[in-house]
């Protein structure tokens, strides 16, 4: 146990079964001071996280690559934007694809740089990309705003989110409402969040075996408890990915940062396949694989299971994840969510 504590880095060693090393505190949620959250804010995100309003076609919405049952991604490689075709999921086609995997939002409030490259340092920034890409969404917040006046609803929910200022709503205000949505995606409480809290059955034994596997193996050198992820840049692990994808170099211009990319989360991993930022590895037991041998070590086939077990089942929360949105005020049908078998 003590063994543990060191591997992971942790402040100091405890001797408690329940808590085998001294648990980080979760990082806290730093609000902009221009963008504090209110539920009539978050409210009129959500709304707008899922109006296609925000795309070309009409059809494309923010959840048609950040939905729910697939772990705020979307289950494919790479996601189809506007002119795809089919539902959102393993099932949509379409010319216009994504370079890269789209990322989780799960917890992406308390991280330092977004995307797979750090482009974005905020929620804020993050929002107008895949606005302003035309394979994603297509559209500029202005374009949106500017339709989005016209609509009473709209207008009276962005005059509620906004008091303090003018009554017509405007692109910052629909950037600001749909950060506040996504500064609410918080994932903390899995299994594994109880067991270091004191709650010795909230792992199975196989769980708590994997987790041993997971510090003897040094993953909490990138995937760092308790958010396991970190705001590190590693190597492309595919040998598969584009080959003019500079990741991380193509922001800061430094040949050191040429073909890396940021270290993703494991949180809620079990729904957010395919892997690694081309969406290249579908399972998760391929990618731990995968993982080990970069780190010179073969896995038996049991410790392959309980790490498997511990990143499946451990780190799973998705006790505050948002409703789906049914209808908007746009009036325009909501990007359907395709379904698929449970792994």
């Amino acid at each position: 146990m003590l063994a543990l504590a060191a591997t992971w880095g942790c402040a100091e060693e405890t001797d408690s079964p329940a808590t085998p090393w001294a648990v980080r505190p979760f990082p806290p949620i730093v609000e902009p001071l221009d963008n504090p959250t209110t539920a009539s804010k978050v409210e009129l995100g959500r709304l707008l996280f899922h109006d296609p309003l925000l795309s070309t076609d009409r059809q494309v919405a923010c959840v048609t690559c950040h939905g729910q049952i697939w772990g705020f991604s979307d289950g494919l490689p790479r996601s189809i934007g506007v002119g795809g075709m089919g539902p959102a999921g393993t099932g949509r086609t379409g010319p216009t694809q994504t370079r890269r995997n789209s990322s989780t939002l799960w917890n992406a409030a308390i991280r330092e740089g977004l995307f797979w490259d750090g482009r974005a340092t905020t929620l804020e920034d993050q929002v107008v990309f895949p606005m302003a890409d035309p394979t994603e969404l297509g559209r500029s917040p202005d374009e949106v705003a500017a339709d989005i006046a016209g609509i009473d609803a709209y207008v009276a929910l962005f005059a509620d989110a906004f008091p303090d200022e003018p009554p017509s709503p405007t692109a910052g205000q629909l950037v600001r409402a749909i950060a506040a949505f996504e500064r609410t995606l918080v994932t903390d409480r899995a299994p594994y969040d109880r067991y270091v809290a004191g709650d010795e059955r909230a792992l199975s034994e196989a769980a708590l075996r994997g987790m041993g596997v997971f510090a003897e193996l040094g993953c909490p050198d990138c995937h760092a408890p308790p958010a396991f992820e970190s705001a590190r840049y590693a190597p492309a692990a595919s040998d598969l990915s584009a080959p003019d994808d500079r990741g991380r170099a193509e922001v800061t211009g430094d040949e050191a940062d040429e073909r890396m990319f940021r270290v993703p989360t494991l949180r809620n991993l079990r729904a957010t396949a395919p892997y690694l930022h081309d969406g290249s590895i579908a399972s998760l037991e391929e990618v731990v694989r995968r993982e080990a041998e970069l780190r010179a070590r073969s896995l038996s086939t049991d410790e392959l299971t309980d790490l498997v077990e511990f990143l499946n089942k451990g780190l799973v929360d998705r006790a505050r994840e948002p409703q789906r949105a049914v209808e908007v005020p746009s009036g325009l049908p909501v990007p359907q969510d395709g379904y698929r078998i449970p792994r």
